[in-house]
């Protein structure tokens, strides 16, 4: 879940009106004192104080989070929004700010807010959503007593980091679900399988008119945390019995999160910092990462071949993305680095693949630095691969077309674990 792109109710931050009530008290006291002692029984944490409820109505939703989604991500969003239409992640005429507004407001049921530590809840959801939303979300006023969900939300300019973090609250949150459906009897993956889990969270995520309307890469950045980040609690439960992945155990990528032996490992496989230069002839608008997830939703996404995408996007070790603002319009610059030149040359295909299949097949020309370049009528693209600080790299180029595509200094590029 990255932000503005996948915020949910776990992001969710700020509070307005409502009737307040603690845990023993109001209308959903018998769902807090029943889910309470099953949840502490179930993870082996005990809520050191019980959450504050308060009530909504979904009008009252919408408009604070149209308040607090500008405080906290609209500035991201916006430029993250170009950067996601020149990838051709999202359609040219959407509007990320106000489709993820309306997306989320048809979505939240109810959420905890981790700066106020209130548990809130719509009022008008059916008593089955209630039910099941204050379950969810008291494993996340759980957690705010054990680890800083704050510092979490509040991650800039690293969103493959927040999104592996973020995949171990929602994922443990959504495990502790599944064992309340079965009584807490054992190993919910032996009793259900992730087959079956995996299904039943994407029909209840995608049964809803907008999530189910919603471009591949939002509707899969919004399940990886529930998917991806159950099974990877699953195996942390498994590896790790009586530990919690808070703190300097949270992952670091998603990277992580989708292959265990990455986050196992003694050390760790840990991400490689990419620092880009400043840009030449343009200017920096805005800088953040994928991480390997996101890469291979990308390429999934244009070429819908999923072993294609799996196994480009797999040996992913760290990038950097820049959206640029030049003289004749918005550009961008992507820079992946790689486990093994076998791993950046798979990318380097996939990419060319991408390329073909988003811009209509434009022949590309290689100069005598091995730089592969592309004109279209509206774009002029470079595609190069070679060695940055002796590590395999490759570096992408998006700018209107006739601009120049040397826009950074490729060997000025620092690379830093």
């Amino acid at each position: 879940m990255r932000r503005g792109v996948a915020i949910t109710a776990l992001a969710l931050v700020a509070a307005c009106g409502g009737g307040e009530a603690k845990a023993g008290q109001g209308s959903y006291a018998t769902d807090v004192a029943s889910a309470i002692p099953e949840i502490e029984k179930v993870t082996g944490l005990t809520f050191k104080h019980p959450p504050v409820l308060q009530e909504k109505t979904k009008e009252q939703v919408h408009q604070y989070l149209e308040t607090e989604f500008q405080k906290q991500a609209g500035q991201d969003i916006d430029r993250q929004q170009v950067a996601y239409k020149l990838l051709g992640l999202i359609p040219d005429t959407m509007n990320l700010r106000s489709f993820m507004l309306a997306l989320l407001t048809e979505q939240v049921a109810g959420y905890y807010d981790p700066t106020t530590k209130v548990l809130y809840v719509v009022k008008g959801a059916s008593p089955t959503m209630v039910s099941l939303t204050i379950q969810h979300e008291l494993v996340h006023a759980l957690q705010d007593q054990y680890t800083n969900l704050d510092s979490i939300l509040n991650m800039r300019g690293d969103d493959d980091r927040q999104t592996a973090a973020q995949a171990v609250m929602e994922g443990q949150a959504t495990l502790v679900s599944f064992e309340l459906m079965t009584g807490g009897r054992g190993n919910i993956a032996e009793q259900l399988g992730w087959d079956r889990i995996r299904q039943s969270i994407r029909q209840e995520r995608t049964s809803m008119p907008l999530m189910a309307a919603a471009p591949l890469f939002i509707q899969e950045s919004l399940l990886f945390p529930y998917l991806s980040g159950a099974e990877f609690m699953h195996q942390f439960q498994m590896r790790e019995h009586g530990k919690e992945p808070f703190g300097a155990a949270l992952p670091t990528s998603t990277e992580q999160v989708i292959h265990p032996s990455a986050y196992f490992s003694t050390p760790r496989d840990v991400p490689t910092r990419v620092t880009l230069p400043a840009p030449h002839g343009a200017t920096d608008v805005y800088q953040n990462n994928l991480g390997e997830f996101s890469t291979r939703v990308f390429i999934y996404q244009h070429v819908q071949d999923q072993n294609e995408a799996v196994r480009s996007a797999q040996g992913w070790d760290g990038d950097r993305y820049m959206v640029l603002k030049t003289p004749k319009g918005d550009g961008l610059v992507w820079v992946t680095v790689w486990d093994s030149p076998v791993d950046a040359a798979e990318f380097t295909s996939a990419m060319e693949d991408v390329i073909s299949l988003q811009f209509g097949s434009p022949t590309p020309h290689t100069n005598a630095q091995q730089v592969r370049s592309y004109e279209t009528h509206t774009r002029t693209l470079t595609l190069w691969g070679g060695q940055v600080d002796g590590r395999p790299t490759v570096v992408y180029v998006d700018v209107p077309a006739g601009s120049p595509t040397d826009v950074i200094d490729v060997s000025k590029v620092k690379l830093t674990q």
